[in-house]
């Protein structure tokens, strides 16, 4: 499920843009909003090129994870809304839908901004494979400088962007009619533009501003109610949203360990919805936990909609991992 990223549609307005992996019929009472669960991440972006695309996300204490670093869901969210542009820009005047998904942990976030490098590593008839480097911006906010700093291939000194993480995004082709709205989103036509939105208030933490409903931390059961405040294009749940229901199941079930990696792959839209969690531990160790998280929407019989993987560590190790 590819999410877009925000729009402007008038002054002080965005909408955020997003599809689920490709499926049927969906929900057509959901419709997006101006105001979205990533309304205050500040957003820039800027295609060097048509094969790839740099964003800049604020991070305040509201994107922070229990343990202090920023949440995988919201970092989740952002690898989706950059590595869409080239996967959109090389597909025109096909549209994308982001069939999986993968963050693995390198270091944290701590400081922020939140810097991304995305880059084309594949494109065929039917699908399009974009990776991406997240890096803790540690106070840099130029774009252009990242690009010059990364691309340099200079040895780290301590100073500037510290890697976070490394990411991968498989999008699948569909027809352009599939997403209401696409002729206002052309990634082809940004080539060269920086881009930023506005930031709008939004209340509560990444996890709260949400509303999810814990149902059974045991197992891991947590709900997402299908809403305007985090539909996409199409009406369904963005998959930005739905990542951070799985990083909410992976914490219920494990309490004390942080989210550090996950794997994702969308099978379908949430037609009804709510979203549902359920989780099951693959395995403990003394410093981490394997869990794998299912999506079913709740309201239309239970359909899958999402498989995923998440490894949780103890707060305490993630002082420990070494920045690459």
């Amino acid at each position: 499920m590819t999410s877009r990223a925000p729009v402007p549609t008038q002054p002080g307005m965005m909408i955020l843009m997003n599809e689920n992996a490709s499926s049927g019929a969906v929900s057509a009472r959901v419709t997006l909003s101006s105001r979205s669960f990533a309304s205050d991440f500040g957003l820039a972006s800027l295609q060097p090129t048509r094969e790839r695309s740099l964003m800049r996300s604020e991070f305040t204490h509201k994107m922070r994870s229990p343990a202090g670093t920023a949440s995988l869901g919201f970092l989740l969210t952002l690898v989706d809304y950059v590595t869409s542009d080239p996967a959109l820009t090389v597909s025109a005047p096909d549209w994308t839908a982001t069939q999986n998904l993968s963050l693995h942990a390198a270091g944290s976030v701590r400081q922020g901004p939140v810097l991304i490098d995305s880059n084309l590593v594949r494109v065929g008839k039917k699908a399009v494979v974009v990776s991406a480097d997240v890096y803790d911006g540690c106070g840099l906010t130029d774009l252009g400088e990242f690009a010059k700093t990364i691309d340099s291939a200079a040895p780290p000194t301590g100073h500037g962007p510290i890697l976070a993480g490394r990411a991968l995004a498989t999008f699948v082709r569909l027809p352009r009619a599939a997403a209401t709205g696409a002729d206002d989103y052309k990634p082809e036509e940004w080539v060269g533009r920086l881009r930023e939105r506005n930031i709008e208030t939004v209340d509560g933490d990444i996890y709260s501003r949400l509303a999810m409903r814990v149902v059974d931390p045991a197992a891991g059961i947590v709900e997402l109610e299908l809403s305007p405040f985090v539909a996409n294009m199409i009406g369904t749940i963005q998959g930005g949203a739905q990542a951070l229901l799985v990083e909410a199941a992976a914490h219920a079930i494990r309490p004390g360990l942080v989210a550090t990696d996950m794997q994702l792959h969308y099978l379908s839209q949430v037609r009804v919805g709510p979203a549902r969690s359920y989780a099951d531990v693959v395995r403990d160790a003394t410093d981490h936990s394997l869990v794998n998280v299912r999506l079913v929407d709740a309201g239309d019989d239970n359909r899958l909609l999402a498989l995923t993987t998440v490894t949780l560590q103890r707060a305490a190790g993630l002082d420990n991992r070494v920045d690459r």
